[in-house]
């Protein structure tokens, strides 16, 4: 009689997450944690050590941006609680990724509660990501620790959220008990409405003058990329993006008018959505940022709305359709709406870039950028300035575009740029990222530097914060100047580069392009007065509401 040898808890849990697709977990090390660290060492997973905490949960959120999961493991108290506003930003962007805390062990907390990390009753840290996750476990019984682990991970792909699963140390090399699979109950759609629903919308698409896709950032948490393009491919109708469903579809594409945000979209792609008659949205989510600071004039009985897990179409509310379903479906009974696309082209002024002794400029610097990006390379970008210039960006594929753009969190982009990295090493990370961003996490290019990535970093250097600088000015929004370009002696092999005028920003850029063997950084002065058009009108809006008092 053979005897099959049972999984360890720590065991189940990296075979789980390998199983889901997950194949590096960043982290710092803590001892209530190194036991488990020894064991994802043996391993097919491959952990990827951060300077922080909190970069390792925005590094796990910018990988589960680009492979639909992510992990970070830390340890219990100072490890765990400093990944919070990561996590929560991943929370409110709908990203899964996976929080893995040690913790003391079951006796130790039994016996000795005076231990070091600890804060408060032992479970208060999981009643804190209780409301920054859509699900949390602590695995302090192996008889249903393997259960929790499905339960958790089979949540976090449901509902694209994060989730906190806890281990205690004592328990980690602790045998589990295998139980049979449970099978995990799928939203199924309601057959009724979800025909109604489709009958009802291709009516009013039938006999719509002016019909436009809005597509939203549901579409990229579902994977709906691809339903998305075939549904404008087959349809001929023009398409835009939130700003949150940045890439959704790939920005070259002929029927792609650019980002609608209300006031600060472009003139074109804004007129083409408030005049037209009929508004498809597409995993849209009206929140302050895609609607402009509420300035998009949308009328609501033009909308026909499909979100997560209903469809709104004017009055008309269809409970209990999925996304999937009724893009599915929406593709087998939509007609063509024209012979080909209709799409006015998108002209600018000639570049001549650059200009001797000019200095440079936002816009002038988005403007290049635009010609320099390549099929293989993924925008990351931070909050602020350098968002709102990289609205009118256009990314080659799908999906190559990750930004905080409805938390809004600084410090994103930097360590999410090494997660999108480490997911997609046949991509290039071209990282935009303000002065003061880059001095909150900006330690994760040495990460880049030590595993020989070699991200473009592009440093909108203008001495302080100027989101903060256009609601209301201050000498609280000055930060100390960085010598960007110099960080190579501290971080690493990397390259690094000066730039004040456009000339100097042309030789850095093709030298970094150039460069594919390690980490380039530009460091990009502008005027503190320089804002993109975005920006000013962002800007003019939140003054009003600041001298409001609302």
């Amino acid at each position: 009689m053979s005897i099959t040898k049972v999984d360890t808890i720590g065991q189940y849990l990296l075979k789980s997450l390998h199983a889901a697709g997950v194949q590096h977990i960043f982290g710092v090390p803590g001892d209530y944690i190194l036991g488990f660290y020894d064991l994802i060492v043996k391993s097919p997973i491959q952990h990827i050590g951060t300077t922080r905490e909190d970069t390792a949960a925005f590094a796990a959120d910018g990988y589960a941006r680009c492979l639909g999961m992510g992990a970070l493991a830390v340890t219990y108290g100072v490890g765990a609680l400093n990944t919070v506003n990561a996590v929560a930003g991943a929370y409110a962007e709908s990203s899964p990724v996976i929080v893995i805390s040690g913790a003391p062990g079951v006796r130790e907390q039994r016996d000795d509660p005076l231990i070091h990390h600890r804060f408060g009753p032992f479970t208060l840290q999981r009643e804190i990501f209780e409301r920054i996750t859509c699900a949390t476990v602590v695995l302090n019984d192996p008889v249903i620790a393997f259960r929790q682990i499905d339960r958790a991970i089979a949540a976090a792909r449901r509902f694209c959220k994060p989730v906190y699963i806890e281990i205690p140390r004592d328990l980690v090399n602790v045998e589990g008990y295998p139980m049979p699979a449970e099978a995990i109950e799928q939203f199924v759609s309601d057959p009724t409405a979800l025909s109604e629903a489709i009958a009802e919308t291709t009516a009013l698409m039938a006999t719509s003058v002016s019909p436009i896709i809005i597509a939203g950032v549901e579409l990229h948490r579902r994977g709906l990329q691809g339903a998305l393009v075939e549904l404008v491919e087959r349809s001929r109708i023009p398409v835009v993006a939130t700003l949150t469903g940045k890439s959704v579809i790939a920005e070259r594409h002929p029927a792609y008018l650019g980002i609608y945000e209300g006031a600060m979209s472009s003139e074109n792609a804004r007129y083409m959505v408030e005049q037209s008659d009929s508004l498809l949205m597409l995993g849209v989510t009206l929140n302050e940022i895609d609607t402009g600071i509420y300035t998009a004039k949308l009328d609501p009985h033009k909308m026909i709305r499909a979100s997560l897990n209903e469809v709104i179409i004017s009055a008309h509310r269809y409970p209990n359709i999925a996304l999937t379903d009724f893009l599915s479906h929406l593709i087998s009974a939509v007609k063509p709406y024209r012979d080909d696309f209709l799409v006015s082209p998108v002209t600018g002024e000639p570049n001549n870039f650059p200009e001797p002794n000019r200095p440079i400029t936002i816009t002038r610097l988005a403007d290049r950028l635009n010609e320099a990006l390549t099929p293989d390379m993924i925008v990351v970008c931070d909050v602020g300035d350098c968002l709102f210039a990289a609205i009118d960006l256009r990314v080659h594929e799908q999906s190559e575009f990750l930004a905080s753009s409805f938390y809004t969190s600084m410090g994103f982009a930097m360590p999410a740029a090494l997660g999108a990295q480490v997911a997609r090493p046949d991509h290039r990370s071209l990282v935009l990222i303000g002065d003061g961003a880059f001095q909150m996490t900006g330690t994760e290019l040495s990460t880049h530097a030590r595993l020989g990535l070699n991200p473009i970093v592009v440093v909108f250097n203008n001495r302080g914060y100027s989101t903060e600088r256009y609601i209301l000015e201050g000498p609280f929004n000055d930060i100390n100047d960085w010598r960007f370009d110099r960080l190579g002696e501290v971080f690493g092999p990397l390259k690094g580069y000066d730039a004040s005028t456009e000339q100097d920003f042309e030789e850095a850029l093709v030298q970094s392009l150039n460069n594919r063997t390690m980490p380039s950084i530009i460091n990009v002065h502008l005027t503190v007065e320089d804002a993109s058009p975005a920006m000013k009108r962002l800007g003019a809006h939140l003054k009003a509401k600041v001298k409001g008092g609302n």
